[in-house]
């Protein structure tokens, strides 16, 4: 999401006459995109944003500007920790990015991150900027923003809003502009592409039908929404890849209904039969978390347990971290670092084991 994000805002400035270098000291502007989905990615930011301090003290006139996620979620708390920092910008305000931008100097501040909704209509690629910085065969095409299921661990709802999906005649007019540059595989994106309001399986349909596309791919899936009418669509349809990345995050019924997933271990289980039955070459990826607040070693056990019957091609197992303002947050985090840190070698080994005998 971040990646496409990036890549409308850099498409933005080209259009605009901007240009860009690879090397920090020969920027005017300097732009963090960032996600707080999880603490690690924070803190890597921060670390960055830290070592190019040295570089505004050497060039007063550098502008630094944070956007996105980590923006919505910090707000004018940045500029106190960071006071050389000019330009801090929420995902739901980045249609307005251009407009600050021609007004910032080196000592102005500009606080953007009051917006309810994204606004698709003037927020999307306007050119592909990797065909003007150098040829690239895989594009990036956000289908809908912002989430409804609210998991009780997860910020995306409070920073990205609710959901809101884009017409489908906008995101095939972006998927034909990228086939006309060279683009060969399109990526569509989502924070749960299955709950699309104007029907997932449609779009697939109709993005398999523009000439120049070779490969269709599209994350993330939620259990929940996912159905065996898109399981057909995927058997169906020549150009989807054959690949389904279906996080489960825990494989306890008690830790998912804390984690409010609105779903069960036997729906997921059922969910990935029914998927294997329709499309047996499927490969299945998943995402997994260890340690959240009340796990016991039978719940996490239980995780085990389902990875192990299942046989992910891949799994992203993350340890557990609170984030401020989600329901999650509230409850004791009581499953010590070192538990957390065991279980997720555990499951990394295991793996592991099951990559190597696929292979």
């Amino acid at each position: 999401m971040n990646e496409y994000d990036s890549e409308v805002i850099k498409s933005g400035f080209l259009q605009r006459g901007y240009l860009f270098t690879e090397q920090p000291e020969e920027a005017d502007i300097i732009l963090f995109n960032g996600c707080s989905v999880r603490e690690h990615a924070e803190q890597r930011l921060w670390g960055n944003l830290e070592k190019l301090k040295r570089l505004k003290e050497k060039k007063p006139e550098l502008i630094f500007g944070i956007l996105g996620c980590i923006a919505q979620s910090h707000k004018g708390n940045i500029f106190k920790r960071f006071p050389f920092v000019n330009f801090v910008c929420g995902p739901r305000n980045f249609p307005e990015i251009f407009e600050h931008i021609e007004k910032l100097n080196s000592r102005t501040r500009i606080l953007a991150i009051d917006k309810e909704e994204r606004d698709f209509e003037d927020f999307h690629l306007t050119c592909t900027p990797d065909v003007q910085v150098g040829w690239k065969s895989r594009g990036y095409v956000l289908i809908m923003s912002g989430c409804n299921n609210f998991c009780s661990y997860c910020v995306v709802p409070y920073l990205r809003g609710r959901e809101k999906s884009r017409k489908i005649e906008d995101i095939l007019t972006e998927v034909r502009m990228l086939a006309g540059n060279g683009c060969r595989e399109i990526t569509l994106l989502g924070q749960n592409v299955n709950s699309y309001k104007n029907d997932f399986v449609k779009l697939l349909e109709e993005v398999n039908k523009i000439d120049g596309i070779e490969k269709i791919s599209f994350t993330t899936s939620h259990p929940k929404d996912a159905s065996e009418e898109l399981f057909k669509a995927m058997r169906d349809l020549s150009k989807v890849d054959k690949y389904l990345h279906l996080p489960f995050q825990s494989g306890s019924n008690r830790i998912l209904k804390l984690m409010r997933r609105g779903y069960r271990r036997e729906g997921y289980l059922s969910l990935i039969e029914k998927l294997r039955k329709i499309l047996p070459e499927c490969k299945l990826s998943t995402d997994v978390i260890v340690g959240f607040p009340g796990e016991s070693e039978e719940d996490f056990q239980q995780t085990k347990e389902l990875m192990q019957e299942v046989k992910f091609d891949n799994a992203f197992i993350f340890k557990y971290s609170p984030r401020p303002g989600t329901a999650a947050a509230k409850i004791e985090d009581d499953v010590p670092i070192e538990v957390k840190k065991e279980r997720n070698q555990i499951l990394l080994e295991l793996q592991k084991e099951i990559r190597e005998e696929k292979c």
